[in-house]
Order: C-alpha cells, then sequence, then structure tokens
C-alpha cells in the first residue's frame, strides 16, 4: 500500500511543475536483492525507484540515487537501517565489499537512463565509528563502479558526521572527475539551537553557515551539494513570515553551492518538513 500510493507520478509533476529540477531518492542497500531482501527488509523498493526513474524522464527531471542505509548501519540510526543503534559498516572488509556491490547494481541498472545525474555513495557516516580510512576506501571503490558503467553520472561523497575535519576527502575527491561533497546542514540536532530566537537562527545561515559553506566550496576541489536542510527549526511559537524569512536565507546561501541543494523531504507527516505543503501553502517561493 505504501509503495502504491505514497510517492505516485503526479508527484513527480509537481516538482517539475514548481522549477525544481532533480530528486535525491534514498534507497537501502537491500534494494539489490528485491523483491525478496533478507528479513526484517521488505521488498519492493527496486520497483519504486524503476517507477521513478520512468516519471523523472517524462517529466525532464533528473535523479540522485542516495545510499543511505549500507549494510551493517554506516550511523546507527534508524534512517540508516539500524534497529538496536548497531553501527557496523566499515568494521570489515566484507560490509565494504557487499556496499560496492549495491552501487555496481545501481550504476549498471541506471547508467543508460536520459535521467541518471549522480549516485550518492553513502549517506552521512558518523565518526568515530565510521573511521576515515574506511570511508576513503570504500568511496575509491565505489567510485570505480560507477565509472565502470558511467563517465557522466556525478559521485557524491557525504561528509562524515560527528568529529571530523570539513576537507578531509578533498585530497581523494580532487583526483576524481565530477565529484560532489555533499554536507547536510539543519538549525536542529544540536544544543547550541535549542534557545536561538528567530533572528539568531537567520543570522546563523546568512554568517556561519555560509562561512562553512566556502570552506568547502573551492575552485579546483569538488563540487558542492547541500544535500539536506530544511525550514524547521527549534523556535517555538514562530509565525508563517518568519517561515519564509528561514527559508528563504537557506535558499539564498545554499543556492551558491556550486551542485544545488534537496530538500528533506518532499512529504512528511510534519508540515514544515513537507516541501509539498510548504510551497502548496505559500512558505516556500521557489
Amino acid at each position: 500500500e505504501h509503495w502504491r500510493t505514497f510517492i505516485v507520478e503526479k508527484d513527480f509533476k509537481f516538482i517539475s511543475q514548481n522549477g525544481l529540477n532533480a530528486v535525491r531518492i534514498p534507497v537501502g542497500w537491500w534494494i539489490a536483492s528485491d523483491p525478496t531482501p533478507p528479513p526484517p527488509f521488505v521488498g519492493g523498493s527496486l520497483q519504486a525507484l524503476d517507477n521513478a526513474f520512468q516519471w523523472a524522464k517524462k517529466y525532464g527531471l533528473k535523479v540522485i540515487i542516495d545510499l543511505h542505509a549500507a549494510p551493517g548501519s554506516q550511523n546507527g540510526w534508524e534512517h540508516s537501517g539500524s534497529r538496536d543503534s548497531s553501527q557496523e559498516w566499515g568494521k570489515t572488509d566484507e560490509t565494504i565489499t557487499q556496499t560496492v556491490a549495491v552501487i555496481d547494481f545501481l550504476a549498471s541498472r541506471y547508467a543508460k537512463s536520459p535521467s541518471l545525474y549522480a549516485v550518492e555513495l553513502i549517506n552521512e557516516p558518523l565518526s568515530p565509528g565510521a573511521t576515515l580510512s574506511s570511508v576513503i576506501e570504500y568511496c575509491k571503490a565505489g567510485y570505480a563502479a560507477v565509472r565502470r558503467h558511467t563517465s557522466t553520472a556525478f559521485v557524491v561523497m557525504s561528509n562524515r558526521l560527528g568529529p571530523m575535519k570539513p576537507r578531509e576527502l578533498f585530497p581523494m575527491a580532487s583526483g576524481f572527475k565530477r565529484s560532489v561533497i555533499d554536507v547536510h546542514y539543519y538549525n536542529l540536532f544540536e544544543d547550541m539551537f535549542n534557545n536561538m530566537t528567530v533572528q539568531q537562527n537567520i543570522d546563523f545561515v546568512y554568517n556561519n553557515r555560509s562561512s562553512q559553506l566556502n570552506y568547502v566550496t573551492t575552485s579546483n576541489g569538488p563540487l558542492t551539494f547541500v544535500g539536506e536542510w530544511v525550514a524547521e527549526w527549534q523556535v517555538v511559537g514562530a509565525g508563517k513570515e518568519d517561515y519564509q524569512r528561514l527559508a528563504e536565507a537557506q535558499m539564498e546561501v545554499y543556492g551558491r553551492a556550486s551542485f544545488g541543494w534537496a530538500y528533506w523531504t518532499l512529504k512528511n507527516v510534519n508540515k514544515h518538513w513537507s516541501l509539498e505543503w510548504m510551497i502548496n501553502n505559500g512558505y516556500i517561493k521557489l
């Protein structure tokens, strides 16, 4: 029922009609063993991705395939397929080899599609559990897997969360053609945002986020992608105009990213997390 009703063709029409040109689609590693993935995962995701590519082609949209959940979980959170907070990805060669095989599967399946724009090798690996050496080892092999099938698709590498250096992937990524670094900026999930006012949040975007993005956007390095952001915050009682200003500030700053931005997410039961709701209700103007 979920596959059949949640994201459908008219959503792609909506995306194209509202001035957006691409979709970042999160998938789990078990998509490569569809329609009978190992428990507890359920089948159906591969057909849903096939549908997305058909609809993207029909409405002139590009697709970024985002491997959001890797074998063993790269961050221990539920959105990476972990039920018990365990984070095992990268601790063995087997998890890396298995992940490369998933990338190879996806790249080979969609390389001929005019809609394939990029393959994101892994989403939000969390340090220190995901070590820099394991991420680099994997990204090198994942990049080679994509290039076996396509020379034109961009290859996106997600910066680690947790303790890390914002340019730590640059020495590797700079040697790759059509490479992209993905950074995620939320005015959430950190204590420093808990008591910020409306204006302090907006100033943070214009000042701090702007300088963070400038630091990773270099003329000779990989392209930069703000692959996740949302017009939501910790402010209680904010009005519509406040939300409009927050969204506008982020679009202005993240619009400077050399590979663009993606909103998290298109549809959500929480209104401000739903780009569709935000557009339809005049909170975001593209």
